[in-house]
């Protein structure tokens, strides 16, 4: 947390470079984006910091740490790190590495799960594989991060790039893409009632419920990224089901929506909206 507040104080909100502009070998050229001084100064700060030895308990506040500390993520990567493209394998040595900051240049990640009880994947402590895919809708490209822990030790053992249609929700990502730029698509795949559940303009403490229509939807739409989304996936994946809850969280500014999708008649419609 004291990394992200650092981010976000001397960062603000900018980005280094427009949303899903990053090649698909990101990977190896984020180093290559020119960074303002003021987020230089940030990251020379942020890799200076040790991780406590408790981050390596959870994925999350390990990955945190990785992302924004250049010394750590250098010790945290089994070089020669195997990257796997098709059938094209290669490896990448610390002296080719260039450090990945990921989310972290913008001010939100995303996350998709099977169901509302499975976001509770991310506070289990036995997690011992995750998966950080990067997907780029305009390449149709997902570009995996495999970590391992080892010995108690999170680390990057490699990186693998398959098509989005070799993904276990590729249905659903085919389903989000048009959903996110396709307005007219995205009123018919609202379900007859939405449920909405938001905060109380009245009471700062509370929560109101209520429902939206497919006639009062444009005022309540929310504004989705369409060129590239995160996903992690915790432990092994599910087969992709018939319910998804697509997340959209802030990192260090308390943003969260909580979009749940369920296919019906083997059509994807939005039937919850939390934010």
């Amino acid at each position: 947390m004291i990394c992200c507040s650092l981010l976000m104080a001397c960062g603000g909100n900018k980005t280094s470079q427009s949303e899903g502009d990053a090649p698909a070998d990101s990977a190896m050229t984020a180093d290559s984006v020119a960074v303002p001084a003021a987020d230089s100064l940030v990251e020379t700060v942020l890799d200076n910091i040790p991780m406590p030895k408790a981050a390596d308990e959870l994925f999350d506040d390990f990955f945190f740490n990785f992302a924004a500390n250049k010394k750590l993520q250098q010790e945290r990567i089994l070089f020669p790190l195997k990257k796997i493209n098709g059938l094209k394998e290669e490896t990448v040595t610390k002296e080719q590495w260039r450090t990945e900051r990921y989310f972290m240049r913008q001010d939100y990640y995303t996350l998709l799960f099977d169901s509302e009880r499975d976001m509770e994947v991310v506070k289990d402590t036995s997690v011992n594989h995750a998966v950080v895919e990067i997907i780029y809708f305009n390449t149709g490209a997902i570009i995996q991060h495999v970590f391992n822990r080892l010995r108690g030790t999170w680390m990057l053992t490699s990186i693998e790039t398959i098509p989005i249609s070799q993904s276990v929700n590729a249905s659903f990502l085919e389903f989000y893409h048009r959903f996110a730029t396709d307005s007219v698509f995205q009123t018919e795949s609202l379900a007859e009632s939405i449920q909405f559940v938001g905060p109380d303009p009245d009471d700062d403490f509370s929560m109101m419920e209520g429902e939206i229509s497919p006639d009062t939807w444009e005022a309540f739409a929310p504004n989705l990224p369409k060129k590239m989304i995160y996903n992690i996936v915790y432990g092994k994946p599910h087969s992709e089901g018939n319910t998804k809850v697509f997340v959209l969280r802030g990192i260090a500014n308390g943003l969260e929506m909580e979009l749940t999708f369920k296919r019906m008649g083997g059509k994807w419609k939005l039937k919850k909206m939390m934010t």
